[in-house]
This record gives structure tokens, C-alpha cells and sequence, in this order.
């Protein structure tokens, strides 16, 4: 028995809508769910994961790319496109946000852990959340089995099936088949256990002995099990699994050692991709430009690996690097269209309609003065705020020329307020800095 598909709904609906306009207005920040009812510049690179990668190369096999972009120029946005493409295919999906104190690379007990709690499937129809954590996935493939067979079919599935899908490691395979039988007999202590376990929670080893598991998580062992994740998930019969991983922290400048560790769990998957132990699987990995100057040279067989003569494309889709600073259309057009689109979103959601030649104005005058800006690689996030709050005022005042306002005076000032906060490129994310951080390499914090 396979999971049920799951696929999101391209229909943008009020409450879809609402939702996106209160993620764009309040933070600049790509909604949860319906993105691809905003999304633009992208859709070539889109384009080639679905054709390539989905279609083909994760019926089997397996696919690592970097995404490269500023703070601010899409990244996380573009790692939201993909989870929606992803979803409508069927896959399952894991976002994880990846940062020095949260969530270290270098960790990877720390980074199973995250992989665990943010593995999803697509929204129930009507729904906003998707079903997301190892264990509520594993819950509902034993409510479905149950149902569909009654107990003794379920355990006799279990027992000739699950437990023989080919998996790396025994134990998890194990715990997956425990937790599953404990499901369809209600037996909550096995389930709490063991759910614990497979969330990579410290578990004691005399708690889960019982039950066939003898490894122990943690962060020798955790690379392992997050392939043996992999290989469950595909043999329950999920289509594949899309891993996204995003760097936060906008100061790339980490200790030696934690560079050839990055840099050697990084190889690591490059290097498993395309091998069965990484089955239907695409791994993205997402970073700042300083990621690829500053960090992948200390690392000279991850260098070889992410070198390519020519960038990722139709022509060359089998290019490791996405970079984002290249898009389907030039800045102002960029924003026109983004703009469109958002006011489209905006009027299903309020449930209203403007002069669509009016806000084409202002949408052009608006995209084109964040863009005259000196900080031209995050105008995308100046321009959406800048741009819904010009919607939210005149839904209440009535439709303007945003020319004649003080639409002008906020984009100035705004720029001006960035060029008083930063100093480089790097400074434009909100995050605080971290560069005073000790590394792990001081002598000092040993």
C-alpha cells in the first residue's frame, strides 16, 4: 500500500489569497502555501527541475544542486517554488533553515532532526498546513492501512512488506515497522518511544530494544539515518523526496575546521546522488555568493564537484549551480509583473477591483524607483512591502496616482535607511550579526 497522493491546488481561493497578502504586507516574506500565484523570473530554472529532474532523473535516481543568491534576491522564495512543484508531483518535501546556532550543517544529529520535524506532504484540500513530522506521516499510513484492511491484513503487511524494504539501516527500518504495528494495535507507549527515536531524540537503548532497534542516534550514526529516511519513505511509496536547505546566516566566514566539515558532508551527498542509497531524492542547497568564494575553495574536492564551464539551463541542466542572480527578466519588468500578480491576489482576497491601467502605472513608477536604488539586490522585498501597503491605503482612501504621494518619499527613505545600516552587501538581511561569533577552531572556547 502507498501513501494517498497528496497534491496542492493551483486554484487561488480567498482564504489562499488572504493568506498571501498577510505573509507579503507584514514581513516581505513568500507565503506558505499558493506561492506560484506570485511567482515570477524564475520559471526556466522551474521549468528544468520538473522536466528533468522530476520526470526523469528522481524516478530512481537521485540529484544535488546549489542554489546561489543574496539575502534578499530569493533564495528562500525560490526553495518555496520548489516545495510547491515538488507537492503537486506527489513528493514529500523537508525546508530546513539552516543556521551556525540552530542548525549547523556540521551538525548532523541537529540537521536530521530538523529534517524530521519539517518532512511534509501537500495540504488536505481546503487546507492551509501541510501534514508535516516523520511520525504524523507514519501515523496516517497506519490510519490508512488500518481502514482499508483491518488489523490482521495491516500486521500481516507489515510483517511481508515493510519489514522487507530495502533500507540502510536495520534499526530504523525496524523502528519505522514498530511504530506502524503500534499504530494499528493503539498501543501509545510504543508510539511515544519510538516516535522519539525516529525524531532523533535521546531515547535510551533499553527503551527501544525491545522493539529490534539496537543503533543508537546520534551524530556519527545521523547521515546514515537520514539516508535510511530516504529509502523508507520511497519504499511506502511516496514518489520521491525533495530536501531544501536554507543558509540564514548571511556571514559565511566559519573556522577551518568547520569548513572541511561542511565541506566533506556536502561531497558526501553529491557523491551518494545518483546511487540507490539516495533513492527519488533532490537535494538544493542554498547560499549566499560568499559560500562559493569564500568557503568551497578551502575545500578542493568540493570545489571540483560544484565547477561547471557553463550554468545551469536548458541547454546545460545537468550544471550543478542555480544562480539566482541570473533570472528570466531584468529588474523593473520583474517587478511589473510581480506587481500584477499581487494585485490580482490582492483583489480576490478583498474582494474588490481597481483601474487595472491606473495600478499598471503605479505598479511601473513603484518597481521603477525601487530599482533606481543604490541597493538594487533587495529591491524585491522594498518593492512587495512598498507596493501592498500602497494597495491596503487605497482600498481605504480610494484609487490614486501613487506619484503624486508619499509612495516616493517611503521608497527614498527606505533606501536611505539601508545605506545607513549597511555596509556591504551582506548587511542587507535583517538577521543580527554573528560575525563576532567565537569559532569553534579558538583555542579559547576549547
Amino acid at each position: 500500500m502507498a501513501f494517498k497522493t497528496r497534491k496542492t491546488s493551483t486554484e487561488l481561493t480567498e482564504q489562499v489569497a488572504n493568506h498571501i497578502v498577510q505573509r507579503l504586507a507584514e514581513g516581505g516574506q513568500p507565503p506558505e502555501l499558493g506561492i506560484q500565484h506570485i511567482n515570477v523570473g524564475n520559471e526556466t530554472y522551474l521549468k528544468i527541475l520538473e522536466t528533468e529532474y522530476i520526470g526523469r532523473i528522481l524516478k530512481g535516481g537521485s540529484s544535488f544542486k546549489l542554489v546561489e543568491g543574496y539575502f534578499g534576491g530569493g533564495k528562500t522564495h525560490f526553495l518555496y517554488c520548489v516545495r510547491e512543484l515538488a507537492w503537486s508531483h506527489g513528493f514529500a518535501t523537508s525546508l530546513v533553515e539552516l543556521s551556525p546556532q540552530e542548525c549547523p550543517y556540521d551538525d548532523p544529529l541537529r540537521v536530521y532532526q530538523a529534517v524530521a520535524r519539517g518532512i511534509a506532504l501537500a495540504p488536505a484540500e481546503g487546507e492551509l498546513a501541510p501534514l508535516m513530522g516523520l511520525s504524523d506521516l507514519l501515523s496516517e499510513y497506519a490510519d490508512d492501512l488500518l481502514a482499508e484492511n483491518g488489523a490482521p491484513a495491516a500486521l500481516e503487511f507489515l510483517k511481508r512488506t515493510v519489514r522487507r524494504t530495502p533500507c540502510e539501516s536495520h534499526s530504523y527500518r525496524q523502528a519505522v515497522v514498530s511504530f506502524l504495528k503500534a499504530e494499528v494495535t493503539g498501543d501509545d507507549t510504543a508510539t511515544a518511544v519510538l516516535g522519539a527515536w525516529l525524531a532523533g531524540e535521546p531515547v535510551g537503548s533499553s527503551a527501544v530494544r525491545e522493539y529490534g532497534v539496537f543503533e543508537t542516534m546520534n551524530r556519527q550514526s545521523a547521515f546514515a539515518m537520514m539516508r535510511s529516511l530516504c529509502q523508507i519513505l520511497v519504499g511506502l511509496g511516496i514518489p520521491g523526496l525533495v530536501l531544501l536547505f536554507d543558509e540564514v546566516d548571511r556571514n559565511m566566514s566559519v573556522g577551518p575546521r568547520r569548513i572541511r566539515t561542511i565541506g566533506d558532508n556536502l561531497r558526501q551527498v553529491i557523491d551518494l546522488c545518483g546511487r540507490s542509497q539516495l533513492p527519488n531524492t533532490l537535494f538544493l542547497y542554498a547560499v549566499p555568493p560568499e559560500f562559493m568564494r569564500n568557503v568551497v575553495p578551502e575545500y578542493p574536492a568540493l570545489y571540483q564537484r560544484l565547477r561547471s564551464p557553463i550554468p545551469f539551463s536548458l541547454r546545460s541542466p545537468q550544471a550543478p549551480v542555480i544562480d539566482l542572480t541570473h533570472l528570466d527578466l531584468e529588474p523593473v519588468p520583474l517587478l511589473e509583473r510581480l506587481g500584477a500578480r499581487i494585485l490580482k491576489v490582492f483583489e480576490c482576497a478583498r474582494g474588490i477591483s481597481f483601474d487595472p491601467e491606473l495600478q499598471r502605472q503605479n505598479t511601473s513608477y513603484l518597481a521603477t524607483r525601487c530599482v533606481e536604488g543604490e541597493f538594487e539586490l533587495n529591491h524585491r522585498r522594498l518593492f512587495v512591502k512598498v507596493f501592498c501597503d500602497s494597495l491596503f491605503r487605497q482600498m481605504v482612501e480610494g484609487e490614486q496616482d501613487v506619484s503624486t504621494l508619499e509612495e516616493e518619499d517611503m521608497v527614498l527613505q527606505a533606501v536611505e535607511d539601508l545605506a545607513r545600516r549597511s555596509d556591504s552587501w551582506d548587511d542587507l538581511d535583517d538577521l543580527d550579526d554573528l560575525s563576532d561569533l567565537p569559532d569553534d577552531d579558538d583555542p579559547e572556547v576549547q
